[in-house]
């Protein structure tokens, strides 16, 4: 057993350490338990997979921004709620723009990829995978995006504020938006689930946007 509820470790590109936390057995629960008809079990655990290293390629986007500005990795994790990416120093805000953006950029990268692969493709089981992987990515992509903390989206704003003004505004802005999209997150929980089946396994820090909005410690 690995530190922080880790169960298989394994060494991934640039030798970067990768862990699969054992949050992820319910993750797979969840998403198989939607699938009653063994006939469409095959297809959920696809699924799985298609999502699992769909996550994992965002956080290697991560990790490349770092490593490429000589910023030490200490790991990658994988757990229920998503990824994220370790590294060992503190980062100046002009190379956290790179190292935030590449996940979002590798995951519209897939989806261009497999949107303009799967047309040529003849296999009916590669062309499911080629547009659940396009879609998938492009959902990812489009949510990481959110101007919410710790989402992509909410530390690429924050820097981006930090530039035009003070860091002290940049925060309190950050904070009040992040505190707006705390309010609309569980409409939004109730809409996708009504809507698409969808279940959101993720729900913004209200305390981190507070503190944020407070100029606080966060």
């Amino acid at each position: 057993m690995y530190s922080d509820g880790a169960i298989f470790e394994f060494r991934g590109p640039w030798n970067v350490p990768i862990q699969l936390n054992q949050s992820l057995i319910l993750l797979v629960l969840i998403i198989v338990g939607f699938s009653f008809d063994p006939g469409t079990l095959p297809y959920a655990l696809g699924f799985v997979g298609i999502l699992l290293g769909s996550i994992l390629l965002h956080e290697l986007g991560h990790a490349w921004g770092c490593l490429i500005q000589g910023v030490p990795v200490n790991r990658v994790v994988l757990y229920c709620g998503g990824g994220f990416c370790e590294h060992r120093r503190s980062t100046s805000s002009y190379e956290d723009e790179l190292i935030v953006a590449m996940g979002p950029i590798v995951n519209l990268t897939l989806w261009a990829v497999c949107s303009l692969v799967e047309p040529f493709v003849s296999s009916p089981a590669l062309g499911w995978v080629l547009v659940v992987t396009a879609q998938l990515n492009l959902w990812l992509a489009i949510f990481n995006m959110l101007p919410l903390m710790p989402l992509d989206g909410g530390r690429l704003f924050h820097a981006m504020l930090n530039r035009m003004v003070k860091p002290v505004t940049a925060t309190r802005i950050a904070g009040f938006v992040g505190l707006i999209g705390v309010a609309m997150w569980l409409p939004m929980m109730v809409f996708a689930y009504v809507n698409f089946g969808f279940v959101f396994l993720f729900f913004p820090p209200l305390l981190r946007h507070w503190h944020m909005l407070r100029y606080a410690q966060y």
